[in-house]
């Protein structure tokens, strides 16, 4: 373990007991996110059951305790109250005589529609995927069904429905993933299941009996993998009264830049089906190559308004090669979904959620300025250095050509760059010099793209760089990319470069970050 590292945790454990005692202590291992959640040890993907209740934001995620590889799947759980600060609890499902527990979802069935509860002890329910491993071993097609779960207890306790499977399979192999929600004005409840190449909607009064209602996306979108982990949700309109609906689809592999990604449509539902705007290319909630599977809490409050979401930060082509030893994978930041004018209508944009301002620690304004050259952020070997965010309000110049480079860096010599190209008018990635990459031939080997969707000369941007992670946020969300890396000895330095015209620096800020 590296001396920066070392020091580095021990002191951010001194932090954590002098000041949030309430806060878990940093566990002193290479690569091991400060502010991102992650699992205590083993394997870790897919966010599941987000739900919340009762002033706690509640994360299952698909878990194997058992080893750092994919294998028999749990559902993890973790709750917070803050979105920030996680506290971790018991496994909630583990696998039965139906099979392992894949992804699915959790909801408060308030009304008590499902009898599992009553009207003063609404039940939390929770709809995941059966997967019979032996039977799809014999090589039969229905060995994915739909279950449920429910608790009393705010969710620490659970207990399966005698009468498993609720949505039984009609012989189809990938038929997975169940995301529900209340749809209230036909008073019944929506699923949006992930089909092989489409979405199949169905509908239920009580969480238990289910039916057909249609099917979505067999021509449409990316199709460069199986669909996987829908979402469907409605955000208000940018600009006229009323909303629009989102339905997001992972796919993997088809990804923008390679394996597993996130698309969405926009369009409408009218509690049968879902008919999408005309489309006019695929669309990624996210152009990075660590950010997949994302879903949305349901059950926010309607006095916050929010949606919010958040996603598994790796990717399927490496995931389980990565070089961590006691534990695997993180997820994204919470963020926080709306619907925004672009260059392409109205698109989908993810902002960093509102909490996250509690992890800033000390401010360093950057003075407005011309800058033509280079500009030292934080020096390199700084304790402070590490955990940063980035805020910068940018004036492009008029004629195509200048770079932007933001760039991190240690001891060692490596370096992650994130790079704006004005004639491209994108960024781009680079984690190829950013420590270790020999591990998979597919984590390094070009650059990651992620256009921009804007097209006037005012840039904006919120950078996150965690240990091992990079997360960018530009023009309020509408250009995202997250990717993560694997640096031998912590990055410290952060530089702004310059390359062509000048740009005007209208406004920046670095924040040092905390836990």
């Amino acid at each position: 373990m590296k001396k920066s590292l070392l020091l580095y945790s021990l002191m951010a454990i001194l932090l954590n007991l002098s000041c949030s005692p309430e806060k878990p202590e940093v566990a002193i291992e290479a690569h091991r996110p400060a502010f991102h959640f992650s699992p205590p040890a083993k394997w870790m993907n897919d966010p599941n059951g987000m739900v919340y209740y009762e002033g706690e934001y509640h994360l299952f995620y698909q878990y194997y305790p058992d080893s750092t590889v994919w294998g028999p799947m749990h559902w993890g759980h973790a709750v917070s109250t803050d979105l920030v600060h996680w506290e971790h609890l018991p496994i909630a499902l583990y696998p039965d005589e139906q099979g392992w527990i894949f992804s699915g979802s959790a909801v408060i069935d308030h009304n008590n529609t499902s009898g599992l509860g009553s009207p003063e002890q609404p039940p939390m329910v929770a709809i995941y995927t059966y997967h019979n491993a032996p039977r799809e071993k014999e090589g039969y097609d229905d060995f994915q069904t739909q279950g449920i779960a429910y608790s009393l207890d705010k969710g620490r306790t659970w207990t399966k429905y005698p009468g498993n499977p609720v949505l039984p399979n009609p012989g189809i192999r990938d038929f997975r993933d169940p995301k529900v929600r209340w749809y209230a004005p036909a008073q019944k409840w929506i699923m949006a299941l992930a089909v092989q190449d489409h979405i199949a909607f169905y509908s239920s009064p009580n969480l238990i009996e289910w039916g057909h209602e249609s099917d979505f996306g067999q021509e449409l979108g990316a199709h460069g993998g199986v669909w996987e982990c829908p979402d469907l949700f409605p955000l208000a309109h940018p600009s006229e009264a009323g909303q629009k609906w989102v339905l997001l689809v992972s796919i993997n592999p088809g990804g923008p830049n390679g394996g597993s990604a996130t698309q969405y449509f926009i369009g409408d539902f009218d509690g049968t089906s879902f008919t999408p705007d005309q489309p006019l290319s695929t669309r990624w909630i996210d152009f990075g190559r660590d950010n997949y599977a994302g879903v949305t809490w349901s059950n926010a409050p309607e006095t916050d308004g929010r949606t919010l979401f958040m996603g598994w930060m790796s990717n399927w082509q490496y995931a389980q090669v990565v070089p961590t030893d006691n534990w695997r994978s993180a997820m994204t930041l919470p963020r926080q979904l709306q619907l925004l004018p672009s260059a392409e209508g109205i698109s989908l944009a993810a902002s960093p959620a509102a909490e996250l301002t509690a992890l800033r620690q000390q401010t360093r304004d950057i003075p407005a300025q011309t800058l033509g050259g280079t500009l030292q952020l934080v020096e390199p070997g700084s304790p402070s250095g590490t955990l940063l965010e980035l805020e910068l309000e940018l004036e492009l110049p008029e004629n195509p050509g200048t770079v932007i480079h933001i760039r991190r860096s240690n001891a060692l010599g490596e370096q992650y760059t994130l790079s704006f190209d004005t004639a491209n008018n994108g960024w781009f990635s680079d984690r190829r010099q950013a420590g270790k990459t020999d591990f998979s031939t597919e984590f390094a080997t070009a650059t990651s793209f992620a256009p921009r969707n804007i097209l006037d000369n005012k840039l904006s941007l919120r950078l996150f760089f965690d240990v091992a992670s990079v997360e960018l946020f530009a023009d309020g969300g509408l250009s995202n990319l997250s990717e993560i890396f694997f640096p031998r000895e912590d990055f410290t330095g952060l530089t702004l470069e310059i390359s062509g015209d000048p740009v005007v620096i209208t406004r920046g800020a670095v924040h040092t970050l905390g836990q």
